[in-house]
């Protein structure tokens, strides 16, 4: 018997015959060789209990953020950081876009959840309604993803810094979720302003940029060493594996190994955007290794038919049947896919 509840997400490859999997956005080269030598290279000390203050990698972590270590909690992947943010700060109101990430609000029951939806007019970009909203609905937690999943899209910097300037006027923290960050064409990041704005809370991962879905890693980044200490009560102690610290010490070094994924994403996205808007689909700009698409429903179906997986959204809130999320992967892989739609595209109509 499974005793888990369903898993909202994409990425569950352990059932059926899936030979391609376009439902998890992980780095499409996979796992540089760095971090799997680094893992290698711990195997004489599983015997050890893990740094139950990840003490190296804090330090790396910060070195390459360009914080100080005060500024910096690891937990076992982003979902962990998410659930322990909710679990120290409790709010009774909090605030997400939608569509967006399914665990945010998820760990928060009993709370009263209030919802910005972004609109296909709008090509799913966050608007300066935003700040209406949060002086409106005076959330104690706003939860943003930027780049926002599943659409791809980034924020306007400056609107970013005026929804966090009214959080802190109205007593809101600000949750912003940067874990695609490393794959945006342009990566930049709030950390420089984490010090003007101590109710901002960043979060971060080594999962989509390096390809470490399976060790679990993440971190995230606040002036509120408060906060980060009521985070890190609200886990069990050696929650983060040596493997997946070492590992992660080691990603930070890999900027060429990055570099060379966002060559390919910009290269590869447009490609696969063009195919499949020839293939009548309507395709959403995106700045990141993966693409919002609109069709008809079934299709991911028929896709799992012949061994393909990508992502049905219409678990996401604000969108119905129909949306899929589609990852850029490798230039044959991608291939693969767009000639997979076609086939299914062509049995539909007879």
């Amino acid at each position: 018997m499974l005793y888990k509840t369903e898993n909202p997400h994409g990425g569950d490859v352990y059932e059926g015959n899936i030979e391609l999997d376009f439902s998890a956005n992980t780095n499409p080269f996979g796992t540089p060789d760095g971090v799997k030598a680094a893992v290698a290279s711990c195997l004489d000390d599983l015997s050890l209990y893990p740094d139950p203050y990840c003490r190296e990698l804090v330090s790396a972590i910060a070195k390459h953020e360009r914080v100080p270590k005060e500024y910096v909690l690891c937990g076992a992947g982003a979902a962990e950081l998410i659930y322990s943010f909710a679990f120290a700060r409790r709010p009774a109101r909090a605030a997400e876009l939608a569509p967006t990430f399914a665990e945010y609000t998820l760990p928060l029951a009993g709370a009263d959840i209030k919802r910005f939806y972004l609109k296909e007019t709008d090509r799913f970009r966050l608007t300066r309604d935003i700040i209406d909203f949060i002086e409106e609905t005076k959330p104690e937690a706003l939860f943003l993803c930027d780049p926002n999943n599943p659409t791809g899209v980034r924020a306007e910097a400056e609107l970013i810094e005026e929804a966090a300037k009214k959080c802190r006027e109205t007593g809101c923290r600000l949750f912003l979720d940067e874990c695609f960050m490393d794959l945006a064409d342009e990566p930049t990041s709030f950390v420089p302003k984490l010090k003007e704005y101590p109710n901002v809370i960043i979060l971060k991962a080594f999962t989509k940029g390096y390809g470490m879905a399976g060790l679990r890693l993440g971190y995230c980044l606040s002036a509120d060493a408060e906060l980060l200490a009521r985070m890190s009560r609200a886990v069990q102690p050696w929650n983060i594996s040596t493997a997946a610290q070492k590992a992660g010490i080691a990603a930070l070094s890999e900027t060429a190994f990055l570099k060379k994924t966002r060559l390919l994403i910009q290269k590869e996205r447009p490609r696969m955007a063009k195919a499949l808007e020839t293939l009548g689909f309507k395709v959403f700009d995106s700045n990141v290794n993966f693409l919002l698409i609109k069709g008809s429903p079934g299709l991911d179906e028929r896709l799992l038919e012949r061994g393909i997986k990508i992502r049905s959204c219409a678990n996401f809130n604000g969108l119905p049947e129909g949306f899929y999320r589609v990852a850029v992967k490798l230039p044959g892989e991608n291939d693969r896919l767009i000639e997979a739609i076609s086939e299914v595209l062509r049995w539909q109509r007879t």
